[in-house]
């Protein structure tokens, strides 16, 4: 039952949809109607504000966090990759959005660091070095989460690799579609420039 509770509370946590809220309060409308469609940072960024979509990209980072620290600060222990599992679930079927939610990569980096910090940093210098030298932020993330697992196993244990394995899956999984430009030759690269209201690649 105390698990129950953890990961209920992690999905709350997680399913916030601060792309949604923030780009509706400053006046830029339902980010849904814009470019992919999707609620992460990368589609807010269409809307041409940059501190907008950093500011989401922070707080999907944070919700990962803040649900682990929330159950940390209750009664009873909880595993606490399990709790940002739920977390990332969260931001990807969110049900206040009918199920439609991001893509979980800001949120799993956060959820990476609350729970397994050095396999955090692990996996955003992967997607910083990915990023530099090959410029496809959905490659970058898919690296990213691959290591992640390998990171953990070695630093802190099988038993966390095991969860962090199912989080990778979770990723990979809503990046079907990117995945297959990625092999198609059309994914667009970091910084090409494409109408904000034509459907497009996410990442967040």
């Amino acid at each position: 039952m105390d698990l129950i509770i953890a990961a209920f509370i992690g999905y709350i946590i997680g399913s916030i949809p601060y792309g949604l809220l923030l780009s509706a309060i400053s006046g830029h409308g339902d980010i849904r109607n814009i470019g992919s469609g999707n609620i992460g940072a990368t589609n807010v960024l269409r809307t041409g504000n940059k501190g907008l979509a950093f500011l989401t990209l922070v707080l999907d980072a944070l919700k990962g966090s803040v649900a682990i620290l929330a159950v940390m600060s209750l009664p009873f222990s909880a595993p606490a990759l399990l709790v940002g599992l739920s977390a990332i679930i969260g931001h990807c079927f969110p049900v206040w959005l009918k199920f439609k939610g991001g893509k979980g990569v800001a949120t799993t980096l956060g959820v990476l660091f609350a729970a397994v910090p050095l396999a955090g940093l692990v996996a955003a210098a992967t997607w910083g070095i990915v990023a530099g030298f090959f410029r496809y932020s959905s490659l970058s993330a898919l690296c990213a989460v691959a290591i992640a697992p390998l990171a953990t196993f070695l630093i802190y244990g099988p038993m966390p690799a095991a969860i962090t394995i199912l989080i990778a899956l979770l990723v990979f999984g809503r990046h079907k579609d990117n995945i297959q430009r990625l092999m198609a030759g059309t994914e667009p690269k970091i910084g090409s420039k494409k109408d904000k209201n034509e459907p497009s690649p996410e990442t967040e």
